[in-house]
């Protein structure tokens, strides 16, 4: 699996940690976030419904509103967390990140550049709009 690491790790004297996955669809942070051992959380959950994946872009910003929250619930319960979402821009990880700060978990940010293809059935235009969107992360973040 090909992944690029941006240790950004704040330190605080609580052990909590938060892990961002980035990358385009299908580039593998699902399946990466699975493998830890921390509570997995991505916008993309909001969209199943009995096990069935409805996306509606209408509600993409419900789903990050939704996703927040659930960051910040299991956050305040004291548990480890990894957050996947394409995190296209700079300004939609920042959120994320002054959550972390908030209930003072460290966190680290890991980019995944695979191309396994889409589990959502995304189609090739929509992840080349976000690829020619894509915001690198300035060393000091």
């Amino acid at each position: 699996m090909h992944l690029y690491a941006y240790n950004k790790t704040i330190k605080y004297t609580n052990k909590m940690k938060t892990t961002f996955l980035r990358g385009l669809p299908g580039s593998g942070k699902s399946t990466l976030a699975k493998r830890t051992n921390a509570k997995h959380i991505e916008a993309d959950m909001f969209f199943y419904k009995n096990g069935i994946y409805h996306y509606d872009k209408r509600k993409i910003r419900d789903a990050h509103i939704w996703c927040q929250s659930q960051t910040k619930y299991y956050l305040n319960q004291g548990c480890d967390v990894v957050v996947s979402n394409t995190f296209v821009t700079i300004k939609e990880l920042r959120k994320y990140i002054e959550i972390a700060k908030d209930y003072k978990s460290a966190y680290k940010i890991i980019e995944c550049k695979n191309s396994y293809g889409s589990i959502h059935g995304v189609p090739a235009a929509t992840i080349n709009n976000m690829r020619n969107k894509w915001e690198v992360l300035p060393k000091k973040f």
